[in-house]
């Protein structure tokens, strides 16, 4: 590993950005941290030896390489431009890394801006959940040059267990768009499947009992059904509004590409019907879906 010459700033402390920043500091990197309203992540950080950047322009006066875990491209175009901004502090020759699952569009155009003032851009979005953030085994696919890859990946290796370089700027949050439909989708099937079982006569632990451990089990699976067999509700801590929110960023992507994407757009009306029926809480997570499938059909599915 590198000599840890980087001073790694972090924005975006909630449930994946608390345990990556975390493994940073942990692992020897000088870390400046800023908090936008909840600082109990960041009063924990500070005990493991990180600093309070109190302002977005402090942090990007000390760092040379700035993570952004945040909800999505919003969020990041908010956070780096204007003159309060992030961008317009750092330096010539830093880093931003955007680890939010944002749209591709938008990020090829904030690399751009930042570029024209010396600043690298990389996208590296995220697999897995809160529990391997804080155990520094996460999954990161990465779009940066070879040469910000090769800067930030011994950085990256401190919170994730795999690392893909998938291209250039843009890359990463493709490859995102398209993981995330393809667990989501999942999740989607399996809550319809669910509720037409129950609507049959058949229980949960009945289906449960076929798929589990057969060629449709994986770990995606166990970690849906963790809630509708175990009836625990932070199984899988992703929320129906960020799941929502990504598949319009694939249907977005989709357009841009001339794609016919009917099952892209299946999937997304599924969510939007169980965000609609949830008011989009920030504790109704994915495996949830299966509830809100239920009562619009007219019939409960509770955890056993």
């Amino acid at each position: 590993m590198m000599a840890k010459s980087e001073t790694v700033g972090f924005v975006g402390l909630g449930l994946m950005g608390h345990g990556m920043a975390k493994n940073i500091v942990e692992k020897g990197y000088p870390l400046v941290a800023f908090a936008h309203r909840n600082r109990k992540p960041l009063d924990d950080l500070i005990t493991r030896g990180a600093e309070d950047a109190g302002s977005l322009a402090a942090l990007g006066a000390k760092a040379s390489v700035v993570f952004l875990c945040v909800t999505g491209s919003r969020e990041v175009e908010a956070i780096l431009r204007g003159p309060d901004g992030l961008g317009a502090h750092l330096a010539a020759g830093s880093v931003v890394v955007d680890c939010s699952t944002s749209d591709p569009t938008s990020t090829t155009v904030l690399a751009a801006e930042l570029a024209a003032r010396g600043i690298g851009f990389a996208d590296a979005p995220l697999s897995r959940t809160p529990k391997e953030a804080w155990a520094g085994t996460l999954d990161t696919m990465v779009g940066a040059d070879a040469a910000i890859f090769a800067r930030i990946k011994p950085i990256l290796d401190t919170w994730a267990g795999k690392v893909v370089h998938i291209g250039g700027v843009g890359d990463g949050h493709k490859m995102k768009l398209l993981n995330n439909f393809v667990s989501l989708g999942y999740a989607a099937i399996y809550a319809e499947a669910l509720v037409l079982a129950a609507k049959v006569g058949i229980a949960p632990e009945t289906f449960d009992s076929v798929i589990r451990g057969g060629r449709m089990d994986c770990g995606f699976y166990q970690t849906f059904m963790g809630y509708t067999i175990e009836g625990n509700r932070e199984a899988h801590r992703f929320t129906l509004s960020n799941a929502l929110k990504d598949l319009s960023y694939l249907e977005s992507m989709a357009d841009a590409a001339k794609l016919a994407n009917p099952v892209g757009n299946a999937v997304k009306n599924s969510f939007a019907l169980g965000v609609a029926a949830s008011g989009g809480g920030p504790e109704d997570y994915v495996p949830h879906l299966v509830d809100f499938i239920a009562g619009a059909n007219g019939t409960k599915l509770r955890p056993a």
